[in-house]
């Protein structure tokens, strides 16, 4: 995407289940799961995305892992960091609200992990990823991915040409009305 258009991503935090207890849950399959591959829908959603999406074992408390990708978006690192914990989480099945798995990460995209594990620790980032998730709220958000391009919102896993497409839509919009 971002070698066809000049665009910003930007990382905010959501969290899906707030109430997951520090040390995350067993998570149970669903029905129509098999060991290497989720139900349906996510399981076409994600081939037709190119995405490996394997069931996880773990649900996280993710506070942790959404505190890390704040630290790595203010290092110029978030789509390095984000790419990391999804290959971790949906392909190797990593539990990410393990410090150890999060440490790993920061070293494995060049982030000074001992300061990242310094600041999880004393909570640093708490009070933003909170606000985030807030506004995501107040905004009525209520899964994840969610993607906001320009005034289009969408939710979940999409094939490139609906990004694509709304990259587009808001690029026209900008050519129609150069005042906005």
């Amino acid at each position: 995407m971002g070698q066809e258009f000049d665009v910003a991503v930007e990382g905010r935090a959501y969290l899906l289940r707030p109430d997951t207890p520090k040390e995350g849950l067993m998570r149970q399959p669903r029905a129509g799961e098999t060991e290497d591959e989720l139900s349906e829908p996510l399981r076409s959603s994600a081939r037709e995305s190119n995405l490996v999406m394997r069931p996880p074992r773990v649900t996280p408390n993710t506070n942790y892992i959404l505190e890390a990708t704040e630290y790595a978006q203010q290092q110029g690192k978030f789509l390095e960091f984000h790419r990391a914990a999804y290959k971790a989480y949906w392909e190797d099945r990593e539990d990410l609200g393990d410090l150890t798995v999060i440490q790993g990460l920061a070293r494995a995209v060049s982030l000074d992990a001992e300061e990242l594990m310094e600041r999880l620790n004393n909570h640093h980032y708490s009070e933003t990823v909170m606000g985030q998730y807030q506004e995501a709220l107040k905004y009525g958000i209520q899964g994840i991915p969610t993607f906001l391009v320009g005034n289009l919102i969408f939710t979940g896993a999409h094939p490139y040409e609906i990004f694509k497409s709304a990259i587009n839509k808001v690029l026209e919009g900008e050519a129609e009305n150069p005042a906005a």
